[in-house]
């Protein structure tokens, strides 16, 4: 058995009378009626950073760390290096959108993929040098 998808339900308004003196309106599921939504109610969904951005008090554009991102690309640790060099520019580019949030995020994956391409080359060139040597 199927069971249907309409009811009737006693609702203000548009009624038909039922032979009771009670008035119905018979109507689907989704098309129930209700109220407009408030603002604040519009989307149950996480708010863009843009919009949260706005909130707080403004502390400066965040750091991109391009410098220390293109200083990185002079180590041997080219897959990573380069990352994290795309992470500083795209950091760059959310922070002139407004997007305060996502260029904080961004950066700190920048500075984090650079350090650790500095400190990987320096381990790369420090054992070919010493292995070189002897």
């Amino acid at each position: 058995l199927r069971g249907s998808k309409s009811f009737t339900a006693a609702l203000p308004g548009e009624t038909e009378r039922n032979g009771h003196g009670l008035g119905y309106k018979s109507v689907s599921v989704g098309h129930l009626e209700a109220p407009p939504l408030s603002p604040s109610r519009l989307s149950l969904g996480r708010a863009s950073s843009t919009a949260t951005s706005t909130a707080a008090p403004e502390q400066g554009r965040p750091r991109d760390y391009l410098v220390l991102a293109i200083f990185s690309c002079f180590c041997p640790v080219w897959p990573l290096n380069i990352v994290g060099l795309v992470f500083s520019i795209m950091s760059r580019n959310s922070g002139q959108q407004g997007d305060t949030d996502g260029a904080r995020r961004l950066g700190r994956m920048a500075r984090l993929l650079s350090i650790v391409s500095i400190v990987l080359g320096t381990v790369i060139i420090v054992l070919y040098i010493s292995l070189s040597v002897r």
